[in-house]
């Protein structure tokens, strides 16, 4: 005869309580996010073989709770993959919904075939999530809006603005003026400058020929005398940065001021 008692602990749902875990890439960022939820942070270990591979393991019971996952995914790779590996091991451990909180989006600048025979990235990794098995992807500034409609699942995409906009503020002046460093950017530099209350925004015309190298065109918008604050989601070479500043000082601008949500 069947030990119903053993039915009785897998079929039983408990009360869902909510787990909070890092990944190596991430671990500070977890930790701030437990405290301030006020939980400790979730134990697991990731076991580490000599020829570089590696496996997720909770340390806790984590069946019937949700399940919160923070990792953000830039390069290395393993990153990446490392979170593809908790959120199976969360999977299979019976997690009742798992969440990964991805502050950094890798490969997001990948949205759209741009060039014949190119791959597209951003849908790649929303695929993969999905695939592993996670419930809802929590992320921030995403590079392209539209990558949201990469996922068949809720995407919650949350924006840096109020940050921004508290920090600007201390600056106490009366010139500022918000500049987008190039046309794909427009949206998010007239959302800071909606809660700044300022109505102008300058647009940076740039070229990018190739990757991590960019040539400005142009500046639209009048600059002079104004105390320009640039708005970017990324920033790797800081070279769109630095070519802007510099036409903008070129173009009579006071001062100049950068506000980057990812610098990786």
């Amino acid at each position: 005869m069947h030990d119903i008692n053993t039915f009785e602990a897998h079929f039983t749902l408990m009360n869902p309580s909510v787990k909070i875990f890092a990944g190596n890439g991430s671990q500070a960022l977890a930790e701030k996010i437990a405290q301030r939820f006020g939980a400790p942070i979730g134990k697991i270990n990731i076991q580490k073989f000599s020829d570089g591979e590696f496996q997720p393991i909770f340390l806790e019971s984590i069946r019937g709770d949700y399940v919160f996952l923070v990792q953000s995914t830039y390069a290395p790779s393993d990153n990446l993959m490392e979170l593809l590996m908790m959120i199976d091991a969360a999977k299979r451990a019976s997690a009742y919904k798992i969440i990964a909180v991805v502050p950094y989006y890798g490969f997001a600048r990948q949205d759209r075939k741009d060039k014949p025979r190119v791959a597209i990235g951003a849908k790649l990794i929303a695929t993969l999530l999905e695939a592993a098995g996670a419930n809802r992807v929590i992320t921030m500034d995403l590079h392209a809006a539209q990558i949201q409609g990469f996922f068949d699942i809720p995407v919650d995409n949350v924006y840096g603005t109020k940050v921004m906009r508290d920090d600007i503020q201390k600056l106490n002046s009366d010139k500022h003026l918000v500049v987008s460093p190039d046309v794909g950017g427009v949206v998010r530099s007239r959302a800071l400058a909606k809660v700044l209350g300022l109505s102008d925004l300058a647009i940076i015309d740039k070229r990018r020929d190739e990757a991590n190298k960019s040539e400005v065109m142009n500046v639209i918008g009048e600059v002079k005398g104004k105390e320009c604050i640039i708005v970017d989601d990324i920033a790797d070479t800081a070279g769109t940065l630095c070519n802007a500043a510099e036409a903008l000082k070129e173009q009579g601008a006071l001062k100049v001021y950068a506000y980057i949500v990812h610098p990786v």
